[in-house]
This record gives C-alpha cells, structure tokens and sequence, in this order.
C-alpha cells in the first residue's frame, strides 16, 4: 500500500471512529436527558403523559427539565472550552480555568453577595441573574487582564503564566472578600464546589446561546490548533493567521469558561478529562475533536449530575465534589495505564 493510501485509509478510518463515537453520545446523551427529568428528591418518577399529576408536571417543566438540559450545556461548554486550551497550549493538562476565568467569576459571584445581598439560590429571578451577571462579568474581566498582562496572545508561555498569576490574585481577593462578609460563605461554599440546583429556562438560553457562537468559532478556527501541533514556525509556513486565528480561540474558550461557570460554579474535572476520553477513544483532527468533547462532556456533566441527585437522595451532593472524583480517578487510572504500557505519564 502506498504513502497516500495508507494515509487516506488512516483518516477514513479515524472519521468512522469519530462518527461512531458522535453517534454513541448523542444516544447516551438522549438517554441521560430522558432520566434526568425524572430524578428528584424522592426517587425516579415520571410526569409525563395526559394523566399526570399537575402538581408533578409543574415540577417536571419548571424544575427538572431546566436543571436537566442545563447540566447538559455546561457540560458541553466546559468540554469546549477544554479541548481547546489542549490544543491552544499544546498540553494535555490544560483546562478551561488557566486564563483565570474561574477566579474571575468566583470573585464576581463573592462580590455580588457581599455588597447587593444577592444569592444564586434565591427564590427571585433578579437576584439569581444579579449573581450569574455579575460571575460572568468576572470571568471576562480576568480573561481580559490575562490578555493585558500576556501583552496579547502571541506568547503561548507568557499567556500562561498570565493567566496562573491572575487566576491566584484574584483568588486571594476572594478570599478577603469572604472574610469581610462572612455572612456569603454558605452562599459561596455552593458555588465554588458546584452546582445545578439553580439552573433555570433563563440560564439554559444564555448557555445554548454561547455554546452555539463558541462551537462555531471553534468549528472555523480550528486549523489552527492543527497547525500548533508541528509547532510554530511549522503552523506559520503553513500560511495560517495566527494572531487572529489565536484571538479568536481565546474569546472562544473564554465565553464557553465564564458562561458556565456564571450558572453552574465551579465544576472541575469536566474540562480536562472529556478531551483524554475522546482522544483515547476516537483520535481525529481538532474540528472532530472539539465538537466530540463537547459532547463527551455533556454526557459527562449530565451523568453526574444526576448521580449527585439520586446517589443520597433525598439529600443532595455537590456535583462538583462528584465530577473531581470521577474524573480525577479516570486520569489516575489512565496515567497507569499509559506507564504501564510504556507511554509515560
């Protein structure tokens, strides 16, 4: 078989596995959407169906469903969001928070509660939107002052070195913000550990908006995060743009990070093992590879989020403190596999 056949017999063969895996988690993501409206406080139970009970309905569409479909869009955000700060910084440990997003939005939430007495778990709309308003505004606002300090985005190293420092700054002035009001520690006790418990039709709007404008931006500029691969000098003598094109990831990661933190918290693992899942399972070019870990972490978010409901009902689990378990394991087993077998860590 010749260089070019074997090449074309590779990708066509990368492309089945890819469309095999797009299709098993669009399947599980079905599933899971369908047994994530019925999981409550008191077990599994359906509401659907012309005799249901009212009462049982209302929770259905008002609570569940939202709650359900938001987990869902998190997860494909910060699965995003993931794939490409891999690709960007050409690490397999990078994850949505480097550029101090998380920081970001964790001091915008904590400054919310502390100075207008809002909360995410409160009953009125407006202070929930105040709290998620303002987490979103952190997010950007640090993303922005990682870009700042980076002097743009042509130095991958010095981008992330920016965002490490801007990440532990704004860290440390949440934490004075925590003390000065210790009256919000409760309140940021359940968004910095995560959670979806607040998640209404609202939310699942802004996060199906911003995943839609991030997937696409990433979808058209992933050539790039090809390019980066060879490296470089290698990407440039390839003609690609790679400021612009950079830039434009950036913004990209940065929406798909702040948006998700600003209506779920701080949910970890999600972002950094939903790409070493689809790139263990299905290795493809960067347009494949985003799309698929967006939906790997979908299905990932999903499925603990609704382990965290039922798992002690009627009592509840943070699905963050679930997410770093089951994730956290994952790459543990997945590092002695890969020593084991010679690949390194």
């Amino acid at each position: 078989m010749s260089g070019g056949a074997a090449t074309a017999f590779a990708d066509s063969g990368g492309a089945r596995r890819a469309a095999w895996l797009a299709a098993g988690l669009v399947a599980a993501s079905a599933l899971l959407l369908a047994l994530g409206s019925g999981v409550g406080s008191t077990g599994i139970g359906f509401a659907w169906g012309p005799d249901a009970d009212p009462v049982a309905r209302q929770i259905l569409w008002d609570i569940r469903l939202p709650r359900t479909i938001g987990a869902w869009l998190a997860g494909a955000l910060l699965g995003l969001a993931g794939a490409v700060a891999q690709g960007l910084f050409r690490n397999p440990l990078a994850d949505p928070y480097l550029l101090g997003s998380a920081s970001g939005a964790a001091l915008g939430g904590a400054l919310a509660m502390a100075f207008f007495g809002m909360s995410p778990t409160a009953a009125q709309w407006f202070a929930r939107l105040g709290v998620t308003g303002m987490a979103f505004i952190g997010a950007v606002a640090a993303v922005l002052l990682t870009l700042g300090l980076a002097r743009g985005v042509q130095h991958t190293l010095r981008l992330l070195l920016a965002g490490v420092i801007v990440g532990v700054v704004l860290g440390a002035a949440r934490d004075l913000v925590e003390l000065a009001s210790p009256d919000i520690l409760q309140a940021m006790q359940a968004f910095t550990l995560g959670s979806t418990s607040f998640v209404g039709w609202i939310a699942c709007g802004l996060m199906a908006a911003a995943w839609a404008v991030s997937a696409g931006a990433s979808w058209v500029l992933a050539r790039a995060l090809d390019g980066l691969v060879l490296g470089e000098a290698t990407a440039a003598s390839l003609g690609l743009p790679l400021v612009p094109m950079r830039a434009g990831l950036v913004a990209a990661m940065g929406l798909a990070t702040g948006t998700a933190v600003a209506q779920t918290g701080l949910i970890a693992f999600v972002g950094l093992a939903a790409p070493h899942l689809v790139r263990s399972l299905a290795p493809c070019t960067h347009q494949r590879h985003v799309v698929l870990s967006s939906l790997a972490g979908a299905v990932l978010l999903l499925a603990a989020d609704i382990l965290a409901r039922w798992i002690m009902a009627p009592q509840e689990l943070p699905v963050g403190v679930l997410t770093a378990v089951l994730g956290g394991s994952y790459l543990l087993w997945l590092m002695h596999r890969r020593t084991r077998l010679g690949g390194g860590a």
